[in-house]
């Protein structure tokens, strides 16, 4: 958990704001999830220059051709991981680290995978800044997952696949979440994968649309 005292931070009021009408007023229930949405301080992971827009209802650049994505999409997705605290968490693309930081406040442990090495550096700083320990990152193909910590109570994709990556499926626990964005490179269909007793089961959250995902199950570069 963060240990820095968020209330003295001038960005509050605008993280409460967005939280009640870009979160709230689109469906967004999870009271943990906007606890730490309102906590999390995202201005702190965009380009100085951009930290004026970073409560805005829009993706934002992270530069290495990334995207911070928008508040929205990150509660989203979050949310449907349906996290209560004890799990272990896969992130596939690390970016920034803001992701990893929402993670932190609701998992007991977060593993995070970037490919782009000055990317992952970063999200190390933001990170360790901030105070999260509860987080691992490594840079590697993420396509491949984590098979070393494997198995995941949640893995989170913030990249878009052609399909489902079948080491991810394959490093996901019994009764385990995973949630992916999955179509073509312009326009991609929010996909909730639940590992259960029967087998698998998928749940379509409507459309989105994310930076590739590139890897051996994913895009070529």
């Amino acid at each position: 958990m963060m240990a820095q005292n968020i209330m003295s931070d001038p960005q509050a009021a605008a993280r409460k704001r967005m939280v009640q009408t870009q979160l709230v007023s689109r469906g967004i229930r999870d009271a943990r999830v906007l606890l730490a949405m309102s906590k999390v301080p995202r201005h702190l992971f965009v380009e100085e220059a951009l930290q004026g827009q970073a409560y805005g209802d829009f993706p934002l650049p992270i530069g290495e051709q990334q995207t911070i994505s928008q508040p929205y999409i990150v509660a989203l997705m979050t949310e449907a991981l349906e996290l209560l605290g004890t799990e272990k968490v896969l992130e596939i693309g690390a970016g920034s680290g803001y992701q990893a930081a929402i993670l932190a406040e609701l998992a007991a442990q977060v593993f995070s995978i970037e490919r782009i090495p000055a990317l992952a550096s970063r999200a190390r700083r933001n990170l360790e800044s901030l105070r999260y320990f509860n987080v691992k990152i490594k840079v590697g193909d993420g396509t491949l997952g984590w098979p070393e910590e494997a198995p995941f109570d949640a893995i989170i994709v913030t990249a878009a696949s052609p399909a489902i990556p079948q080491p991810l499926l394959n490093q996901l626990a019994l009764g385990g979440r995973l949630v992916i964005p999955v179509g073509d490179c312009y326009s991609q269909t929010l996909t909730v994968v639940r590992q259960s007793p029967e087998g698998l089961e998928f749940d379509y959250r409507g459309g989105c649309r994310f930076v590739k995902l590139i890897g051996s199950y994913g895009w070529s570069e």
